[in-house]
């Protein structure tokens, strides 16, 4: 039997699991199978095309990838960068001043920002922030949060070394 690429026996499962850790370890890839509804697979086949990929498996590991960094950056003390997004009426009385100082109360989290006018009367204002996921998500609320900003987002993933 082969598997990642290593010649196995078919005997007990912790000589498989051996095979799987060497694999691992040298960075070989690993075969699986996925019992999928038809239907199901259709629509995701018709949406990894209309996205670019060339084959599933690439799709199945941005995925899966997707799913392991958004699960590191849910914990608290975690590393992220995050991009937060305002959009507000810049005629608010004090709101730039509030912005602004948020912004220098934070100053060793904000990396860079964006502003631009979009109209008259509105702006659009994107930060980079870098932190634990608890303090990103404290100075994104708070900004978000401010007095006359219409929309607010934040945008999180890890920092740290993406799987």
């Amino acid at each position: 039997m082969r598997y990642a690429g290593f010649a196995m026996s078919a005997c007990a499962e912790d000589a498989r699991g051996g095979a799987r850790k060497a694999a691992r370890s040298r960075g070989g890839l690993s075969r699986i199978g996925v019992a999928i509804d038809s239907d199901l697979l259709e629509k995701f086949d018709r949406l990894i095309r209309s996205r670019g990929y060339t084959n599933r498996s690439e799709a199945f590991r941005d995925l899966i990838r997707a799913e392991l960094v958004e699960q590191a950056a849910d914990a608290p003390d975690s590393p992220v960068v995050g991009t937060v997004t305002l959009v507000y009426d810049h005629n608010v009385r004090l709101l730039n001043e509030k912005l602004v100082d948020l912004q220098h109360e934070h100053y060793h989290h904000i990396l860079s920002t964006l502003h631009v006018h979009l109209d008259h009367d509105h702006c659009l204002e994107v930060l980079v922030l870098r932190g634990s996921s608890r303090t990103v998500r404290q100075i994104a609320d708070a900004l978000i949060a401010t007095k006359g900003v219409k929309l607010g987002r934040l945008t999180i993933t890890a920092a740290g070394a993406i799987p």
